[in-house]
């Protein structure tokens, strides 16, 4: 069913939770089971096509009947299985609503995005995948009709993470697909093989341009990618994060490489993009090597209002944590906070900065798996399958603090996509992890709301109904909080679109300010915590 329409302006709020009698520990638990999350994607093919299906494992947490509840995506990798969908019953469990759905079999799946492109007000879908692609448009029923090739979207090669963000300020929302390596699976593979499992170094794969598409507004897109100045043969994409990285109202890409130099697309507000990723100094690590580069995040980590940029990288590599300087610049930071020596062992895949415990920090949560099966027989001590990390922002930087949380983090998983949303609306942040070759694992947040929070909701009034690239802040207990909508994020993954904020032990807010991507300012005074507010734009683009 549909959210009730609301008068257009500011004035929609759902209360979603209150605080316990008892603040509980908090304990991140697994809940696949008896959610009823029962989904198996199949083996890993043997040989080359094992290269294709063993990088896969997306998904996300999407209300597609926009009822106010989270829904779950899964992609297949593999022809032998099918994308399923499971729709929110709101009582802890999930139905398998896929047969209704009309999601179409027959392609190598990879990643998700969604966001409603066409601006009916409800969400679709977008699956990248290998040399095929789907874009499902929500009819609103409960039914998808896959309209990819009609609306120009025929991806044919390597498609991986992608987002959806309005890079022309026209008001509608364009899509970027990260492409991954010029491969043929059925050629010569340049790989060791071990029995049928390879074991590859990317580094001697050719590259893939990734694609740029421009929303017509018409259901229609057109491939600008060339023109845009994105097409770049020497890209090997795996994540991608769409943001105002320089503050100049513009939205910029950084993509992810792996074993390449990440860029970063410089916005130039004409319709095209600069790499400047080599002088802001994300393109390398700080010994001048590309590193392999899979999953990516932003957050403003230290409050001093610019977007920082995390990056997952291939085992025996440290993770990155760029710090966002000012003036086109960043600084490598990983070690310096505490992220980078717990990474080196592990190759890290979805990432996603949350606040887990609602204190008002930023924390990280990031899986894992290393890419090939026989890692172990290659380099003893790695393994396939690895533990979640999660990290806890302290005022030295960040601890790890899985061990503090409960089993369910501590158990290996062949992880890839990592996608974190609020499923039961109690007020604290869930996690959906997606696997290769294994089964997708659901983790319910238990006591993370025993601090006080606020949730936000927007609807922009333009075809840009996600409000990709407003910014949200907050003002509560004398100090300022902001956090922004993405574009992207994590790994072949879409996360929930809501704004989680912590607030400690504060119990209202004293002001809520929402810069639209237009530039207008709308302004809400004297909330109380422990619900949802929705901002609505209104429809003439006014503050009110």
């Amino acid at each position: 069913m549909r959210m009730p329409i609301a008068p257009l302006g500011l004035a929609a709020v759902v209360t979603a939770g209150s605080l316990p009698a008892s603040p509980p520990a908090i304990e991140f638990v697994d809940v696949t089971a008896p959610a009823g999350l029962r989904w198996q994607p199949g083996p890993l093919a043997p040989r080359g096509l094992n290269l294709v299906e063993t990088m896969g494992g997306g998904g996300g947490l999407v209300d597609v009947d926009d009822d106010g509840l989270l829904d779950v995506y899964l992609v297949s990798y593999s022809l032998d299985a099918h994308d399923a969908l499971f729709r929110n019953n709101g009582d802890g469990t999930f139905a398998d609503v896929t047969a209704r759905a009309g999601l179409v079999p027959g392609m190598r799946g990879m990643g998700l995005a969604a966001a409603d492109y066409d601006g009916d007000g409800w969400t679709d879908l977008y699956v990248s995948g290998y040399r095929a692609s789907r874009l499902y448009h929500n009819e609103g029923d409960g039914r998808f009709r896959e309209v990819g090739a009609r609306a120009g979207l025929a991806n044919a090669r390597w498609g991986t993470s992608a987002a959806f963000f309005d890079y022309d300020a026209d008001g509608d929302l364009d899509l970027f697909v990260c492409n991954y390596l010029d491969f043929d699976p059925t050629g010569a593979v340049p790989c060791q093989m071990i029995e049928e499992r390879p074991f590859c170094a990317i580094e001697r794969f050719r590259g893939s341009p990734s694609a740029l598409y421009r929303n017509n507004g018409d259901g229609t897109f057109t491939d600008v990618s060339a023109a845009a100045g994105v097409a770049n043969p020497a890209g090997k994409g795996l994540g991608v994060v769409a943001a105002d990285f320089d503050d100049d109202g513009r939205v910029d890409l950084f993509q992810a490489n792996d074993t390449a130099p990440n860029f970063l697309y410089r916005n130039r507000g004409d319709g095209t993009f600069e790499d400047i990723g080599l002088r802001a100094e994300v393109a390398y690590d700080a010994a001048g090597h590309a590193l392999g580069a899979m999953g990516v995040d932003a957050e403003d980590v230290n409050g001093d209002g610019r977007l920082d940029v995390f990056v997952a990288n291939f085992t025996n590599q440290a993770n990155s944590l760029f710090r966002n300087e000012g003036r086109g610049v960043f600084r490598e930071s990983a070690a310096a906070l505490g992220l980078a020596a717990p990474s080196v062992p592990l190759s890290g895949f979805g990432a996603r900065f949350l606040d887990y415990d609602n204190d008002g920090a930023v924390d990280l949560l990031v899986a894992n798996g290393h890419p090939f099966e026989p890692v172990a027989r290659v380099w003893p001590g790695i393994t396939w399958a690895e533990p979640l990390q999660l990290f806890r922002r302290t005022p030295e930087g960040f601890r790890e603090a899985a061990a503090d949380h409960g089993a369910a983090l501590a158990r290996p998983l062949p992880a890839r996509g990592l996608a974190t949303g609020d499923l039961d609306n109690d007020g604290d942040t869930d996690a959906l992890v997606m696997c290769a070759g294994a089964a997708p694992v659901l983790l319910r947040n238990d006591g993370g709301n025993r601090n006080r929070w606020l949730g936000v909701r927007l609807e922009g009034a333009g075809r840009n109904r996600e409000a990709v690239g407003a910014r949200v802040a907050i003002v509560a207990g004398g100090r300022r909080h902001e956090k922004r909508i993405l574009g992207g994020t994590s790994y072949c993954s879409a996360s929930d679109p809501r704004l989680l904020f912590g607030l400690g032990d504060v119990a209202r807010v004293d002001r809520l300010e929402v810069r639209w991507p237009d530039g207008r300012l709308d302004t809400l005074s004297d909330l109380t915590a422990g619900r949802y507010v929705t901002v609505r734009q209104a429809a003439d683009g006014r503050s009110r």
